[in-house]
């Protein structure tokens, strides 16, 4: 199936699923398991929360992650620094690259605000274990789609 297409059912699939449901950990748990069941070629996906100046670990799908990421370190501390979406074709070419699992091979980090107050939340993180799993296209989407989080 091709890619757009996967997103845009995975769109309808959790604004439906989510449409009267306001709580966030239930929506980030169901958020990152469709989006790993869904989405091919991931072997993590997972939320990080901004909090006390470091992100920290939220609901995830895949081996076990990396609980605490400072402010600048590796892709997610960079997307926390800098606020916008980050496609690393080669993580082992990315300048501080945390290696959570060391099956990764690429990645893309997209920034969670909320919308009633425009707040950084944190990032949603997806990791491949191929290179260049990641484009403009699942950046396009994943930006439409982690807002859904927030629920109604």
């Amino acid at each position: 199936m091709e890619k757009s297409k996967i997103y845009q059912d995975l769109f309808v699939q959790i604004q439906a699923l989510f449409q009267n449901e306001s709580d966030l950990v239930a929506n980030m748990s169901n958020m990152t398991s469709l989006i790993f069941e869904r989405v091919p070629r991931l072997n993590g996906t997972s939320f990080y929360r901004w909090k006390n100046d470091e992100l920290i670990l939220g609901p995830f799908q895949g081996r076990v992650a990396c609980m605490h990421i400072p402010l600048g370190k590796g892709v997610c501390g960079k997307v926390a620094a800098t606020k916008t979406t980050e496609i690393v074709p080669d993580v082992h070419q990315f300048p501080g690259h945390i290696a959570c699992d060391a099956r990764s091979k690429s990645e893309i980090v997209v920034p969670v605000f909320d919308p009633e107050t425009g707040n950084f939340f944190g990032v949603l993180d997806l990791d491949s274990p191929y290179f260049s799993n990641f484009d403009s296209v699942d950046a396009e989407y994943l930006e439409k789609i982690v807002p859904l989080v927030f629920g109604s």
